[in-house]
C-alpha cells in the first residue's frame, strides 16, 4: 500500500525529470517540446521508508520509463544516479534517486516479476483519512503468487541499447527504458509469452507493453 500525501513539491517530479532525460544516452534530443507524462505506477516498501515510483514520458513519439526512488536522506554510493532534491511540504527534503541503482527497488522489482504482484494499491492521506486513488499506470508481473524469491544483491546497473540490466544474485533483471508499444522483436516478444516479465497498460495503450523482464541461473 502506497500512502500519497496532499503535498508542493519544489521542483516538481515532471521538473527533475525534464532535467533527467536528456543527458540520457536512450533519450532522443531533437529540440522538441519538453516530455509529456503518460502515467505512473508504485511499488511498496516494506519497510515504508522509500518511495518508489515509475514513470512512463512521451516525447517526440516515443515512450520512456523512468523509475525513480524517494529518500529521506543520501543513498551511499549512488551519487552519480542521483537526480536532484526536492523539497516535500510534509515529508520534508527527498533525495530523488534512478532506482535502478536503488536495492529497495530491484527487490521490490525482482519479486513483483517473480510472484505475478500488481502495482500498490495507491491511497491519499487527507487529514488523516486514506481516500483510495486509482493507478494511471497497471502492471502484473508474470510469475505465481508464493513463488520463492531468491537473495538480491544488486551490483551497478549497466544501460545498453535502452535496456539497464542489473546482476543480483541468482537473478539478472533487465527494465527497458525506452518502450516498444506494438512491434516487440523476437526477443522481447518471447519473452511477453514468459513468466519472468512485467508488463503494463495504461490510458491509451491497451495492449500489454513489456516494461520490465528477469532471468535466473
Amino acid at each position: 500500500m502506497a500512502i500519497i500525501h496532499r503535498a508542493t513539491l519544489s521542483p516538481s517530479k515532471l521538473e527533475l525529470i525534464e532535467k533527467y532525460l536528456p543527458v540520457q544516452p536512450w533519450f532522443t534530443k531533437d529540440g522538441s517540446p519538453q516530455p509529456e507524462l503518460l502515467g505512473a505506477y508504485r511499488f511498496d516498501d516494506p519497510d515504508g521508508e522509500v518511495g518508489l515510483e515509475t514513470h512512463l514520458v512521451s516525447h517526440d513519439g516515443k515512450v520512456y520509463q523512468v523509475p525513480l526512488s524517494y529518500r529521506g536522506s543520501e543513498l551511499p554510493g549512488a551519487k552519480d544516479s542521483l537526480l536532484g532534491t526536492m523539497e516535500h511540504s510534509v515529508l520534508g527534503t527527498r533525495w530523488v534517486y534512478d532506482a535502478c541503482a536503488d536495492p529497495v527497488y530491484v527487490v521490490a522489482l525482482a519479486t513483483a516479476i517473480l510472484t505475478g504482484q500488481q502495482e500498490a494499491e495507491q491511497f491519499v492521506d487527507v487529514d488523516g483519512a486514506l481516500e483510495p486513488r486509482k493507478s494511471s499506470v497497471n502492471v502484473k508481473g508474470g510469475g505465481k503468487p508464493g513463488s520463492e524469491v531468491p537473495s538480491v544483491t544488486p551490483a551497478a546497473p549497466v544501460t545498453n541499447d535502452g535496456v539497464t540490466s542489473i546482476e543480483a544474485g541468482q537473478l539478472t533483471l533487465r527494465i527497458n527504458r525506452v518502450l516498444d508499444l506494438g512491434t516487440q522483436g523476437p526477443e522481447d516478444a518471447a519473452a511477453l509469452r514468459g513468466t519472468g516479465t512485467l508488463k503494463g497498460t495504461w490510458a491509451g495503450q491497451e495492449a500489454p507493453v513489456l516494461l520490465a523482464s528477469l532471468s535466473q541461473r
